[in-house]
């Protein structure tokens, strides 16, 4: 133990306390009787910190990835592929969704409906790392529709789990070349994506003849899709029949390429044909997409061989993310604990502070982090947690003093103890882990204003190194305030 400080202050001024400075140590006198005084005392500990790898986490379906991108700083890989079902875009007012078929102009031999045109289109909201590197996807089509109430984890792949169609060359499997940005857009237009404010795409073709599950032949996978909806418009009625019966959806892979990670906005797929409208003749669509509510999930893959060396590094920790590398923090519970049987811990605060970049072309440190018991790490966010300011409490980097700093973990030291008094510790029992995050919030002018309604892991590329705590003399410290009745 460092230092010890005894003063005397009022049970009222406690939440003030941190914020006061030493002109306070009498403003207890003015505010309670003799009776009402109690004692503060102050200390500070040594904090250990360590790197774990971390193999996958829960892959929530609103950070969809694809490309592959490395960490110039780090020099690690990481690669992004995704998966997702589809559904029909449902219009919201007495539109149809199809022509009626007397007004239907493409038509095969037999007067059935005829896709003149089919279309993939991949909308990407972000685009990080070079919009014109050079990169290649295949687009495999799946036997089966993710299941909707499954939970699946960030390395969970469709491919060795045997979720790809495989029929004799009839499935979609379409290789294509593109870059991010397409060169052939207006500067001004190039600019809008680059800036947020419109979303990149690429288009890619269908056009090979397509055979379904059962071996009816089409002359491309627009035309299937419009067969189904003209013979069997029940199967839009939701999303399960019509993954069910009509589109399981789509594996979209990153197979070559480097330097490009594309967050994805949306999938449809157009099925244009021809038509007459207030007897004009048209080129119509049928669409399908990913939208908000169906079921997709990203594949993460990290250089592992990097990963863990990186892992090994002694001098510092790191978070790095998608799911690579997340800080583990020894807490000196029995330390804090031990002669202060009776008292109450008011205010424990730890500060991680990060070193700065030495690349300009290093990836951004995490935005929030969370601090959490180890064994807590998964169900957090299987259950849908939120922060409890019990075991679990969230921390925003500043940017100021290149630090996360967590004001006050008090709970947690006490829960942790608990769990050991109570013979359940395991042997993480005083240990938790700092994960990246990325938190929902009502809208509000502030943050401290909004209230939190989600959190789930941070699937950003992110990478940062910390400070690392030791187990003696640590640079890293958690400064403890104590009160006891003072008899």
């Amino acid at each position: 133990m460092d230092t010890r400080i005894t003063m005397i202050a009022a049970a009222m001024a406690m939440t003030a306390f941190t914020a006061c400075d030493e002109t306070t140590d009498t403003l207890g006198n003015s505010l309670t009787s003799d009776a009402d005084k109690f004692v503060i005392t102050t200390d500070t500990f040594s904090v250990q910190t360590s790197s774990i790898v971390i193999d996958s986490v829960l892959a929530s379906g609103s950070n969809v990835y694809l490309g592959k991108i490395r960490d110039m700083e780090t020099n690690t890989d990481v690669t992004g592929h995704f998966a997702t079902n589809m559904y029909t875009n449902r219009p919201f007012d007495d539109t149809k969704m199809l022509l009626d078929k007397d007004s239907i102009v493409s038509k095969d031999a037999s007067g059935n409906i005829e896709a003149i045109l089919a279309n993939l289109t991949i909308f990407f909201e972000q685009i990080k790392g070079d919009s014109l590197a050079p990169m290649q996807l295949t687009v495999h089509e799946l036997a089966q529709p993710l299941n909707e109430t499954q939970t699946y984890y960030s390395n969970f792949n469709p491919e060795e789990s045997n979720m790809l169609r495989d029929d004799n060359g009839n499935e979609i499997v379409k290789k294509f070349n593109f870059t991010p940005l397409d060169l052939n857009l207006s500067d001004s237009i190039r600019n809008r994506i680059v800036s947020g404010q419109d979303f990149a795409y690429i288009t890619i073709p269908l056009t090979k003849e397509y055979r379904d599950k059962n071996g009816n032949a089409y002359n491309n996978y627009g035309t299937y899709l419009l067969r189904q909806a003209m013979e069997h418009p029940e199967y839009a009625d939701n999303i399960y029949d019509f993954s069910h019966n009509v589109c399981p959806g789509f594996y979209i892979k990153s197979t070559n390429g480097l330097g490009a990670m594309m967050k994805i906005r949306s999938v449809q797929v157009q099925s244009v044909y021809r038509g007459i409208s207030n007897k004009d003749t048209i080129d119509a669509a049928y669409y399908v997409s990913s939208t908000d509510d169906v079921a997709h999930i990203v594949n993460i893959e990290n250089d592992r061989e990097s990963i863990n060396a990186l892992a090994q590094d002694n001098s510092c920790t790191y978070l790095k993310t998608p799911a690579g590398i997340f800080t583990e923090v020894t807490l000196p519970v029995d330390e804090i604990t031990f002669g202060h049987e009776n008292d109450t811990i008011s205010s424990a605060k730890v500060v991680f502070r990060h070193y700065n970049a030495q690349s300009d072309e290093a990836l951004a440190a995490p935005t929030e982090l969370l601090i959490m018991p180890k064994d807590s790490l998964y169900s957090f966010f299987e259950n849908k947690n939120l922060t409890d300011y019990k075991t679990s409490f969230s921390a925003i980097y500043n940017s100021s003093t290149n630090s996360y700093t967590f004001s006050n973990i008090a709970n947690l030291i006490m829960a942790m103890k608990a769990t050991k008094s109570s013979g359940r510790a395991t042997e993480n029992w005083n240990k938790a882990v700092l994960v990246p995050v990325t938190i929902k919030r009502t809208e509000a002018t502030t943050v401290s204003s909004s209230r939190i309604i989600g959190i789930e892991n941070c699937l950003d590329l992110t990478s940062t190194k910390l400070v690392k705590g030791t187990g003696t003399d640590s640079p890293v410290k958690i400064s403890i305030i104590y009160n006891k009745v003072n008899k």
